[in-house]
């Protein structure tokens, strides 16, 4: 008898992953990009009050804790992240009072909230940057070379493009690794240390449960900024180590973090985290960032970055598995975010293999974190016009990138869409008064609305996945053993679970093991033979 499987209905919600005392062990967290996830007041942005009014469809998808990307004061040269003021809301998105609302609504739901933290640097409106005295202190300044200090003082180049120095009006140089309106800060000043504990407690005081450590390792300078003698040195991050990333140091700055962290916990009776964005050359390197002192999670982008082959995809979750447990931490696995391009259009712009992706990534010890607009199955949008594009690394690339962070074509405006939720016509549901970035046409068939109920749906994929996950014992943390499988094909077994993964672009045949409980792409059963599709994940009970 032959038995399909796409994708049964959802299951039901239950205690489990992510719930315990150490939830973010294994939580599965949801990225929100703010201005792109839903608008409340019709100015084509998201809001918080719009984050706020569609929790629940965070609720019933099945995810833990949610991720709001900055909503700080800011001229927003940067998407938010140069920010102005570290305890005020931007206009643009709400008030403190729409924060506050967002954090009881999403704890009444039992969804955690984690917020972005911006350390590296701030914006250049930021008082202390405007202060010409305080300026010097607590950012970077250097005097230029050449005859007249003419020339930057060394030859770091930025992240979006262009030298890493900008000169002022008083002939010195300041260093900002990114856009010009984000000067890097000075960690060698205590007044740094000082603010940022007291921001965190300010935020940890309105009800947050975490923060996302934006650019962790970068507060730390290598002594005497020398030269890296190496042009496109965007195309070295996350590759090795430079002297104005990963430096040894900079985990002085995360363990001083979680004793805060857990200081404040215990006597709050609450266990708030912190999670690294960090880019490391190693899978060691990476675990430098969750040692038991130090932050609680940290990106794996190894993972993210693994072309689809079986045998690469082995070889980086095993090191990536064999880093994380020999400083006890759990791996944090993550596919897409709004720096990077979109997974589907990222592996060959191949929905199935998308879905094949994100189960496999579900399957794997540890915790896992989901982009906004994955679960529908969206794409890099790709045409964006020039005069609609806002990402500054478009304009100091010169239309050419170089770096994943910046996304592979050097551009991060194609994974910020708005969000669609309804309708037949843009924005579909977004907001009442258009979206800041055009969606495309083809969206209306992959709203939240149209895809509901459908159980071939990628929405409805991920909803069975997140629900399953909740319910069985086996997923989230633990152990997982490799099984043997033909060329081309992972098969691993977690407690009373086996997943296989084709990677092959055919079908592949195996031993059929169990029952199965999940696909990505129907799965035939010939008796005692499984017939695995070309690019596509099961989970089978056993």
């Amino acid at each position: 008898m032959t038995q399909e499987l796409t994708s049964p209905s959802t299951a039901p919600q239950a205690p489990g992953p992510g719930r315990g005392p150490q939830w973010w062990r294994d939580a599965v967290i949801y990225q929100v990009y703010v201005r792109s996830f839903a608008d409340s007041d019709g100015d084509g942005v998201g809001d918080l009050p719009g984050v706020r009014a569609r929790l629940p469809h965070l609720k019933e998808l099945g995810v833990d804790a949610v991720w709001l990307t900055p909503f700080y004061a800011s001229p927003q040269a940067d998407g938010g992240y140069d920010v102005a003021d570290y305890r005020a809301v931007d206009p643009l998105f709400g008030s403190l009072q729409d924060a506050d609302d967002l954090i009881r609504t999403a704890h009444d739901l039992d969804l955690r909230v984690i917020v972005d933290i911006v350390p590296n640097h701030t914006s250049d409106r930021h008082p202390w940057f405007r202060d010409p005295e305080l300026s010097r202190q607590r950012y970077i300044f250097r005097p230029g070379k050449g005859e007249h200090g003419e020339l930057p003082p060394n030859d770091w180049e930025s992240v979006f493009g262009g030298p890493a120095w900008t000169r002022t009006d008083r002939g010195d140089w300041y260093l900002h690794l990114f856009a010009p309106e984000q000067p890097d800060l000075d960690w060698n000043n205590p007044d740094v240390h000082a603010e940022f504990e007291a921001i965190m407690r300010f935020w940890l005081d309105l009800g947050v449960d975490g923060f996302r450590v934006d650019v962790a390792h970068g507060m730390v300078k290598a002594p005497g900024l020398p030269d890296i003698g190496h042009g496109e040195q965007a195309k070295l991050i996350g590759q090795q180590v430079l002297p104005f990333f990963d430096q040894d140091e900079v985990h002085a700055i995360h363990r001083s973090w979680r004793r805060l962290l857990d200081g404040y916990g215990a006597a709050h009776g609450r266990q708030v985290i912190g999670v690294a964005e960090a880019w490391a050359p190693t899978a060691e390197r990476l675990a430098l960032y969750v040692r038991p002192d130090e932050l609680h999670q940290a990106f794996n982008f190894q993972f993210l970055n693994t072309p689809w082959r079986a045998d690469a995809l082995r070889s980086v979750i095993d090191a990536s598995l064999a880093a994380t447990a020999s400083v006890g931490a759990p791996t944090t696995w993550v596919l897409s975010n709004h720096d990077v391009v979109r997974h589907i259009t990222r592996l060959g712009g191949s929905l199935a293999r998308a879905r094949a992706a994100t189960l496999l990534m579900l399957a794997l010890p540890g915790s896992a974190y989901l982009y906004q607009g994955e679960e529908l199955g969206l794409p890099e949008v790709t045409d964006l016009p020039d005069e609609a594009r806002q990402d500054p690394a478009f304009f100091r690339g010169r239309h050419e990138g170089s770096h994943q962070e910046s996304g592979q074509d050097g551009f991060r405006d194609g994974c910020r869409v708005p969000l669609p939720w309804a309708g037949e016509e843009q924005p579909y549901g977004f907001g009442s008064g258009g979206s800041w970035l055009p969606q495309p046409a083809d969206w209306r068939g992959l709203t939240v609305a149209a895809q509901t109920g459908d159980p071939a749906s990628t929405l409805e994929l991920y909803r069975t996945a997140l629900g399953l996950r909740r319910r069985l014992p086996g997923l989230g943390d633990g152990e997982m053993s490799w099984q043997p499988a033909p060329d081309g094909v992972l098969a691993f077994t977690r407690a009373g679970l086996l997943c296989t993964v084709n990677t092959l672009p055919h079908d592949a045949e195996m031993p059929a093991a169990g029952t199965p409980l999940l696909s990505s792409a129907p799965v035939p059963v010939n008796g005692t033979t499984a017939v695995l599709p070309g690019d596509s994940c099961t989970w089978w009970a056993i």
